[in-house]
C-alpha cells in the first residue's frame, strides 16, 4: 500500500463510513456452489452513498500483463488526503471474457476488503472450503493417468511462493493435471491473496 504524507483525516472519515456500511446483501448466485453473494454493482450500491456521504471517493483502475490480472485502488479523500493498493490474481482463460471476470473478481474483492464489508456467502469464501461446497470430480481422459494434484497441496506450496511467477506457474500446473472446477476456485484465491501479500511486503 502507498499512501499521502497524511492520513488522519482520511482515516477518520473512512472509520465513519465503516461504522455505518452494512454488509451487502446476496444477490448473484455462484453456479459452482449453487450458493449466493453479493455482485459488484451491489457492493457498489452498498458503498458508494455512504463513502460519498463522509467526504470519500474510490477509483479503481485495471490492468493485464503477462497473465496477470491487475486492479489498483485508490481511495480518496476531499482533504486531499489518499491511499492506494494493488490487488492481483493469474487469469485462467485468458480471453476477453476471462480476464473480464477475473478483473470484475479483484474489483470486488478490493472493494469490499476497504469497505470492511464481509460476504458470508460468497464465491470466494466457498472456495476456501466451507460448508456450501459441492466439489466435482474432474472428468480424467483414459489416456492421461497423471496424479491430479490435491489443491491442499498446490495451496501449501503457493502460500511458501517467494514469486508472483512461482505463483503462476502452481497456478497453471494445477490447471493443466485436471484440478476440478471447485478446487481451482480454491486454488485461485489463494494465489490472490499470496500475490497481495508479496505485493505488500
Amino acid at each position: 500500500m502507498i499512501k499521502s504524507d497524511s492520513i488522519s483525516e482520511l482515516a477518520g472519515a473512512l472509520c465513519k463510513a465503516q461504522g455505518e456500511i452494512e454488509n451487502a446483501s446476496k444477490n448473484a448466485s455462484n453456479p459452482h456452489f449453487r450458493s449466493k453473494y453479493a455482485d459488484l454493482a451491489e457492493v457498489l450500491n452498498t458503498v458508494r452513498p455512504v463513502m460519498s456521504k463522509n467526504g470519500i471517493s474510490i477509483s479503481q483502475f485495471p490492468a493485464f500483463e503477462a497473465g496477470v490480472a491487475s486492479v489498483e485502488t485508490i481511495v480518496m479523500h476531499t482533504s486531499g488526503e489518499w491511499m492506494s493498493g494493488i490487488s492481483s490474481a493469474p487469469v485462467q482463460k485468458q480471453d476477453a471474457q476471462g480476464v473480464g471476470s477475473a478483473l470484475t473478481y479483484l474489483r470486488r474483492y478490493s472493494l469490499a476488503a476497504i469497505a470492511g464489508i464481509a460476504q458470508e456467502d460468497d464465491d470466494a469464501n466457498s472456495s476456501i472450503g466451507g460448508k456450501q461446497q459441492t466439489q466435482q470430480k474432474p472428468q480424467q481422459n483414459p489416456q492421461q493417468k497423471l496424479q491430479t494434484p490435491d489443491p491442499d497441496v498446490v495451496i501449501s506450496s503457493i502460500n511458501k511462493a517467494t514469486s508472483d511467477a512461482d505463483i503462476n506457474k502452481f497456478v497453471s500446473a494445477a490447471r493443466n493435471r485436471g484440478v476440478d472446477d471447485a478446487g481451482m476456485e480454491r486454488i485461485q484465491e489463494a494465489a490472490v491473496n499470496k500475490i497481495s501479500e508479496l505485493g505488500g511486503a
